[in-house]
């Protein structure tokens, strides 16, 4: 079975070259690098809940601390982790991989 990304899932159209990229801008979700392939996902899209400035029923999102809580209800979110099981990577550490990434990068 595919694993989907955010984009995919939510059908937002806002992955590069999406149906609303152009008008909404690209998600950062689909951008953040550090974060490829975890969960099987591209860039950070199957861990978009760790990613600041993501958008969620067309709002900004702030940064992790400020929407994390939303995220952990969001169908997406129970999605992966339930299809990751007991591989699914807990949010401390994907923020560890992001801010020590962006520091070595």
């Amino acid at each position: 079975m595919k694993k989907l990304n955010c984009w995919e899932f939510k059908k937002c159209g806002r992955e590069p070259r999406g149906a609303r990229a152009q008008e909404l801008g690209v998600c950062p979700a689909a951008q953040v690098m550090e974060l490829d392939n975890v969960h099987g996902g591209m860039n950070g899209g199957r861990s978009c809940w760790v990613i600041a400035g993501t958008y969620c029923k067309g709002e900004v999102q702030g940064s992790f601390a400020q929407k994390y809580h939303n995220c952990s209800q969001c169908d997406f979110y129970k999605a992966v982790k339930a299809e990751e099981g007991l591989g699914f990577t807990l949010s401390a550490v994907l923020l560890d991989r992001v801010q020590s990434l962006k520091k070595t990068g």
